[in-house]
């Protein structure tokens, strides 16, 4: 089942997607797909629902965050032998653990605004990683049973303030409009196995990257169990989970980054594609 929520910024509603890819609109089911939303209860019944008798969605609806009510976005460094390889880095004993604020959450094909004076933005397909029951201290082997679906994330980074600006990551993590993700949620059940799954990602129609969650080096159940040792995942949250080798950072002969007016495009198999167009025009009130 893919789970997504469409409409202008701040007045988004819940939908489903049905057979045909077309947006039915689940106003009158659900409040939003939300905490309570991502129970197992509730998706049991969401998923039996007669997807016919929902109305259609207007048609070119802009895809919005497909979950609302986030409260964290955690994400995993280095979590790709390659990618590691290419930044230079040891491959870590332990998941690489840093914030992404909730603010720079948006929707898939949002433009991505390029922060004043960055020559060094870039950018990350990675498998997202919502949370559906609350966990705390679980173990890998109950992990996935706390999860209620993925999505695709561009974790944009700006490198500068990433890795040049201190020894935090953070900060060159979530400027506004750096978290792109969906454009739907598909739950747990449909995806199946979260460790076979193709991702790619183009800049400007070039392959840039080509992995697969094969190769990451800590499992999504890891992860979960990981990070519910020291803190209290909640429904709603998400993980991002690392990206495989292909960032501008890591580019032969040199670094690349993305400038005003690149298109990017990125996939994971199952879960839908994004695309961003980046630009210098800030928004303003």
């Amino acid at each position: 089942m893919k789970l997504c929520r469409f409409g202008a910024p701040g007045a988004e509603k819940p939908g489903l997607i049905d057979a045909h890819g077309a947006i039915r609109d689940l106003s009158g089911v659900v409040n939003d797909i939300d905490a309570a939303a991502l129970s197992p209860d509730s998706l049991e019944r969401l998923a039996a629902f007669p997807v016919d008798q929902l109305p259609l969605a207007p048609a070119n609806a802009r895809y919005g965050v497909p979950v609302a009510g986030t409260r964290k976005f955690i994400a995993i460094g280095l979590n790709y032998a390659d990618h590691a390889a290419e930044s230079n880095l040891p491959i870590p004993s332990e998941p690489v653990v840093f914030s992404k604020w909730v603010n720079c959450l948006q929707g898939a094909n949002d433009p991505v605004i390029i922060p004043r004076d960055s020559t060094k933005t870039d950018w990350e397909v990675e498998l997202g990683v919502v949370i559906g029951t609350a966990a705390y201290d679980v173990d890998e082997a109950d992990a996935l049973a706390h999860v209620a679906g993925y999505c695709v994330v561009n974790d944009v980074s700006e490198r500068h303030w990433q890795q040049e600006r201190g020894p935090t990551w953070d900060k060159g993590k979530g400027f506004p409009t750096f978290g792109p993700v969906g454009p739907w949620l598909v739950t747990g059940d449909e995806v199946g196995d979260p460790q076979a799954l193709s991702m790619w990602l183009e800049v400007n129609g070039k392959r840039v990257q080509d992995g697969s969650t094969r190769t990451m080096i800590f499992s999504v159940a890891q992860i979960v169990a990981y990070c519910s040792r020291f803190m209290a995942l909640e429904p709603g949250d998400i993980i991002t989970t690392g990206t495989p080798p292909g960032v501008g950072l890591g580019q032969k002969p040199e670094p690349w980054y993305l400038k005003h007016g690149d298109i990017v495009r990125l996939g994971i198999e199952g879960l839908g594609e994004q695309q961003q167009l980046f630009t210098s025009v800030r928004e303003t009130a």
